[in-house]
């Protein structure tokens, strides 16, 4: 228990520094987010997507009586491979390493691709892309139709394990986890090689890290899911002291990742997987 709590306490340290200096907004307004988009030519990726039926659950930060209610959505079976992103490059060059804004993405952005449009050596085609941007990633799931899941989106299907939609109460829950992203070199594994959770949902921890379409926008202010409240003199408190569960210990190395990025970055074991709004429940 001691090397748990040493690992939490590590993290909730960087979620608070993050918090205090990080500027919580993406790198680009609106309409320049607009413009990446519609210049995009629409590809076709083959992916099962699993029908959420929503509901409340109890975010890992807020006030602990704050229930967030999530509405019906599809998501992703599995994330985004190599194949499926060098398909996406090839229809649309202004997104290959070569041609890529510096504002939409760091010097990593796909960096062990030799060429711009040939993976790297030895990589697995089904394995998750990596090393792209949330400029890129909101870019791909746009040529696809899609969107990226929501954090509220993502963290409701991380509750579940095997066999329950909600295993947070559950002694291993947070252990298991933890275990798994401490694997080395786990994202050049293939997709859907684990089993899938309650949802039927694949590879939730044991693969990437994986961008969300508001991924620091958590401690913005004391509930920042209301949009109602936009005092910067927020920020830092949120964080500090309203975490709903402080034995989570693999949520709080989630959230210090999410935290300490912005917009524009790429990092080696940070892929992405698509979701779409929904009303209709797939068979």
């Amino acid at each position: 228990m001691k090397r748990k709590f040493d690992i939490a306490g590590c993290f909730l340290l960087f979620i608070l520094i993050s918090a205090c200096t990080q500027n919580n907004q993406h790198d680009l307004g609106r309409e320049e987010q607009k413009i990446i988009t519609d210049t995009l030519v629409p590809i076709t990726a083959v992916v099962k997507m699993v029908y959420i039926p929503g509901g409340e659950y109890k975010p890992f930060y807020g006030p602990d009586t704050l229930l967030v209610k999530v509405i019906p959505f599809v998501i992703d079976q599995r994330a985004v491979t190599n194949q499926e992103y060098l398909a996406f490059v090839t229809k649309n060059p202004q997104w290959r390493k070569s041609a890529i804004k510096p504002l939409y993405s760091d010097s990593n952005y796909l960096k062990d691709w030799p060429t711009d449009l040939q993976l790297p050596k030895n990589a697995k085609p089904n394995a998750p892309v990596c090393n792209v941007s949330w400029f890129a990633a909101k870019a791909y799931a746009k040529a696809v139709g899609k969107r990226l899941p929501t954090l509220d989106e993502w963290e409701f299907i991380a509750m579940a394990d095997e066999i329950t939609a909600n295993a947070r109460n559950k002694k291993n829950y947070s252990d298991a986890i933890i275990d798994l992203y401490l694997q080395k070199n786990r994202q050049y594994n293939e997709v859907k090689l684990s089993k899938p959770n309650y949802w039927g949902v694949y590879n939730m921890f044991d693969l990437i890290w994986e961008w969300t379409d508001d991924f620091n926008s958590i401690l913005s202010t004391n509930d920042s899911r209301a949009g109602q409240y936009d005092d910067k003199e927020l920020f830092c408190a949120g964080s500090a002291t309203s975490s709903t569960d402080i034995l989570n210990y693999a949520a709080f190395m989630r959230f210090a990742l999410r935290t300490s990025i912005k917009a524009h970055y790429t990092i080696g074991n940070l892929g992405f997987r698509c979701a779409k709004d929904t009303a209709i429940k797939l068979n």
